[in-house]
């Protein structure tokens, strides 16, 4: 399956473009089984040159999606495919730089049709997309627009793949399905193992484990793993003797309990999920006019943090989807440098807290709207979620902001006080990783119940 890609930018310093347009049509090598097109509002300044080139301005784009709005939908149009596009180095690094600042890592096998092309129809006089369709007679429309754009290389990747006799494209791609030949060792793990959420674990002969990791599918997950070329993945194949795993009925226990037993265990192939998960938080601070702004600041333990983040461009990204949702002053959030008012007000977004317009109150008011309900420092909770069968539940208990541990109980029993809940948790670490997968999830995703306890609870 191919997901044959044209992505549009704002243009701007290297990492630091965002998106405008982007067009995907998903192609099976026969024909075109889905397609996606949008307009996105990048939230930064579109070049000059890039306007005149793409016809595509800020004014175009003030009601377009943004990003994080289209992100699902172009996961599932591209799932299990390999990107297609003409230069794809740049595309897949632009599209996988606006995931990573929304803390998602996508990660996708790419074919260009510009090697592609200068391989297979050597010697032309250009293989820039315009010139290189108009020589073989490949119609093309709106250019420099994603669609047309795409539309064009999608064309190109046919005649491509018609040309190809030596089958080199379709080789590729063989090897990367998980259909292909492995070790009857491997084949019998992946048959034993689970298509449930949990943690795995991979030991070697003498039964020490040199790897630990969590999916939402632990079968289609250790498929990834035994398929792989890259080295690490090598290295596991020939060293792996068996694997176990734990159920744990959904993604934020088992992103807790994978934090929690790598820095336990410190398995050989797990160097990287050693370290400390997050380097940014976002803090409040009250400036000389009395109004509570919100700050993106390094995660050094100095200040308590409302919320936290693996890098600075999520953290950026998630503080102006913030102060969007909250109708908050983007000027006293730290997103926009300017003597007078905020670009938000200019568009009726902030109610002037940016020219000491709105009374502290109120504003005040709706940022702590947003930390009651976003951060558990110093609150007494449990998070309800989904258990490992239909008639459990887990539960997480976090106590004066400190996260205590998980468990899991049956919907049969009603669980009536604080004290039994205790005996059914599996005590665990709080730190600085534990609190961040937390409220990263919670930010994320909605889970089945948060329940706020009082401090001499019963429930």
């Amino acid at each position: 399956m191919y997901a044959i890609l044209d992505i549009e930018t704002t243009g701007g310093k290297y990492n630091e473009e965002g998106i405008t347009e982007i067009a995907i049509y998903r192609f099976d090598g026969h024909k075109v089984v889905d397609q996606f097109s949008s307009l996105i509002n990048p939230e930064r300044h579109i070049q000059p040159f890039v306007v005149n080139l793409t016809g595509i301005n800020s004014e175009m784009l003030r009601n377009a999606p943004k990003f994080y709005e289209v992100a699902k939908r172009i996961i599932e149009i591209t799932s299990d495919a390999i990107l297609v596009a003409h230069n794809a180095q740049f595309d897949n690094r632009i599209l996988s730089t606006e995931f990573d600042r929304l803390g998602y890592t996508f990660e996708k096998d790419t074919l260009c049709t510009v090697e592609l092309a200068k391989k297979l129809i050597p010697e032309l006089p250009s293989y820039s997309l315009g010139k290189l369709v108009r020589s073989l007679g490949i119609p093309l429309s709106d250019r420099h627009r994603a669609q047309g754009d795409a539309k064009a290389t999608l064309s190109l990747f046919k005649l491509l793949l018609s040309k190809d006799s030596s089958k080199e494209i379709v080789k590729k791609t063989i090897r990367k399905d998980p259909k292909r030949q492995l070790e009857p060792k491997l084949l019998d793990m992946i048959a034993q193992a689970p298509t449930s959420t949990g943690v795995y674990y991979m030991h070697k002969e003498d039964g020490s484990i040199i790897y630990i990791g969590k999916s939402k599918n632990i079968k289609k997950r250790l498929v990834q793993h035994f398929t792989s070329d890259n080295r690490k993945s090598k290295k596991i194949q020939l060293e792996v003797a068996d694997v176990t795993y734990e159920n744990t009925g959904n993604d934020l226990i088992a992103q807790l309990k994978e934090c929690h037993e790598i820095k336990q265990n410190k398995p050989i192939y797990n160097r990287a999920l050693r370290r400390t998960l997050f380097n940014y938080q976002l803090t409040t601070t009250k400036d000389s006019n009395g109004y509570i702004s919100l700050k993106i600041e390094k995660a050094d333990g100095n200040n308590p943090a409302v919320t936290t983040f693996t890098n600075y461009q999520q953290a950026r990204s998630s503080l102006f989807k913030i102060t969007e949702s909250h109708k908050l002053c983007q000027k006293l959030n730290g997103l926009h440098k300017a003597a007078g008012s905020c670009f938000s007000y200019s568009i009726k977004e902030c109610y002037g807290a940016c020219i000491n317009e709105e009374d502290p109150e109120l504003y005040n008011a709706r940022v702590k709207e947003y930390l009651d309900n976003n951060s558990y420092q110093n609150k007494n909770m449990l998070i309800i979620d989904k258990g490992r069968d239909v008639d459990e539940r887990s539960v997480i208990l976090i106590e004066n902001g400190v996260y205590k541990g998980y468990g899991f109980f049956n919907l049969n029993y009603q669980i009536n006080n604080i004290e039994i809940l205790r005996s059914i948790i599996n005590p665990m670490k709080n730190n600085r990783d534990s609190q961040h997968i937390i409220q990263s999830y919670l930010r994320k995703h909605k889970v089945l119940d948060i329940v706020k306890l009082p401090q001499t609870a019963t429930i």
